[in-house]
């Protein structure tokens, strides 16, 4: 992507993710790590106390800002929201513990009251989030499990996204992206090798990466998606499946070059 010459630290791109619990630590690194190969400035990780050592270790650019404990929880919501209102987007939800009752309502707290563009992946996504990020340019990135947690099935899709004026995109071996237009585009490529931990996180914060830098969600979506399934491509004759994660990370920066 295109960037002025005069620019300055900052004015490339800022990405905040939001995620992780007391047994999760990796989610919200790999959204972070992506963002951070994307190309954008200033990358901010909030994530629970017990893993901020983890999360500065991972990336001397990380800005690392933890929960007041090893749990999102409603004392963390202020500083949280402080926060993304000095970001251009943020990654909510990866590793934010499912069965905790208090973490899931201060992430709905957040979700709704946030002020800067958002990517909503894991948990973040719940029956009641399309209504949350009614009209804030939202991108979802749902599996066909967490399509179904929404209570949305794969032909509701582009009403939902019409409706919601948000990007929907549905993860799977053929990607399905609903626009906020309600058409419709298909991803397809990459191979079963993507089926790892931590894909899903990487392709939410290099959607944020990119949104960040200036480009619109629905292109976004759509270059991340064709990043992550050429990097499977590319990886495969070296590694077959087991090529990780870390490995399409690596590979993000010349995917996206002269993009």
């Amino acid at each position: 992507m295109d960037r002025s010459k005069d620019s300055h630290k900052g004015e490339n791109g800022k990405v905040a993710v939001i995620g992780g619990s007391a047994f999760m630590h990796g989610a919200p690194i790999f959204a972070a790590l992506a963002a951070e190969a994307s190309g954008a400035d200033l990358i901010f990780v909030s994530l629970p106390k017990c893993h901020a050592e983890a999360a500065k270790a991972t990336s001397p650019n990380f800005q690392v800002h933890p929960f007041g404990g090893d749990d999102l929880s409603a004392g963390d919501k202020t500083a949280i929201l402080e926060l993304l209102a000095t970001m251009d987007c943020a990654v909510v939800g990866p590793g934010i513990a499912h069965g905790n009752a208090k973490s899931l309502k201060t992430l709905q707290d957040i979700i709704a009251e946030s002020p800067c563009r958002l990517i909503l992946d894991a948990t973040a996504l719940q029956p009641e989030t399309l209504e949350l990020v009614r009209g804030k340019a939202a991108v979802l990135t749902p599996h066909l499990a967490e399509l179904e947690r929404m209570n949305l099935v794969p032909a509701d899709l582009a009403l939902q996204a019409g409706n919601a004026g948000a990007v929907i995109f549905l993860k799977g071996p053929i990607d399905i992206i609903a626009c906020p237009d309600g058409s419709m585009t298909e991803l397809k490529g990459g191979n079963a090798g993507l089926t790892v931990g931590g894909t899903g996180d990487a392709l939410a914060g290099l959607i944020a990466g990119l949104i960040a830098q200036g480009m619109e969600p629905l292109d976004a979506a759509k270059t991340a998606g064709h990043v992550m399934k050429r990097a499977a491509e590319k990886l495969f004759d070296a590694y077959g499946y087991a090529f990780g994660t870390r490995r399409v990370i690596k590979e993000i920066p010349t995917l996206l070059k002269g993009v």
